[in-house]
């Protein structure tokens, strides 16, 4: 048997790939940095500004695009990008919570109902439930219906995300630390360097969800 032939496929699935890839990364972490470096608190809303921090998120876009992988996945990210843009105007906030939320059911699609892990909900539950009824509290009674739909959008995405594995997971629970933090910032009591732990998480779990269309079979494509 030749053993070196039969682990080829998996082993080499990253470093066979066009190295068009590792540009397109590295255009991405570039353009979180300048993101990160140039957002401030104090700047007003602008298409400028919309475009900046939509950028990382479109260069992932375009790099599942060029390795035709998973059109689902990629159509996560373009709603997440609408989401980001929404969220910089107060006024189409809601606007941007349906954006994420069809993102999160598009990547629940493309992560699959197998394996089904049903185990996996239970401690989703026992840690969101009290966590989102302490956040409701807060909220004015036209918001509860939509960010209970949201919040119901979210963790049926991390219960997928975990089961898929890899970097899956790890971009699921990425995602909800990061809504978690926002969440918190934004309806309970406002946190320290909310915004950077905010945008550094949530960039961090794009990029992992999108390289999860790298790691193996299984992932839905359309």
């Amino acid at each position: 048997m030749d053993a070196g032939k039969k682990g080829l496929p998996q082993e080499s699935r990253f470093s066979a790939q066009p190295p068009y890839v590792g540009r397109w990364l590295s255009l991405f972490f570039l353009t979180c940095a300048v993101y990160l470096l140039l957002w401030t608190p104090e700047a007003p809303p602008s298409r400028v500004g919309a475009l900046v921090k939509c950028l990382p998120v479109l260069c992932l876009v375009v790099l599942l695009r060029a390795v035709r992988s998973s059109a689902l996945l990629q159509g996560g990210l373009l709603c997440s990008a609408v989401g980001d843009a929404c969220l910089l105007w107060p006024a189409a906030f809601l606007y941007g919570v349906a954006a994420f939320a069809a993102a999160h059911l598009l990547y629940l699609w493309a992560f699959g109902l197998t394996p089904l892990r049903p185990g996996l909900l239970l401690p989703i539950v026992l840690a969101s439930v009290p966590y989102c009824g302490l956040l409701l509290l807060h909220l004015s009674p036209g918001m509860v219906p939509p960010l209970t739909a949201y919040a119901l959008a979210l963790a049926t995405m991390l219960w997928r995300g975990l089961a898929r594995g890899g970097s899956a997971s790890w971009g699921a629970l990425l995602f909800t630390l990061s809504d978690a933090v926002l969440a918190w910032d934004t309806f309970f009591q406002p946190l320290p360097h909310a915004r950077m732990v905010v945008m550094a998480t949530y960039y961090s779990a794009q990029v992992l969800i999108a390289l999860s269309a790298f790691q193996g079979p299984g992932l839905q494509t359309n």
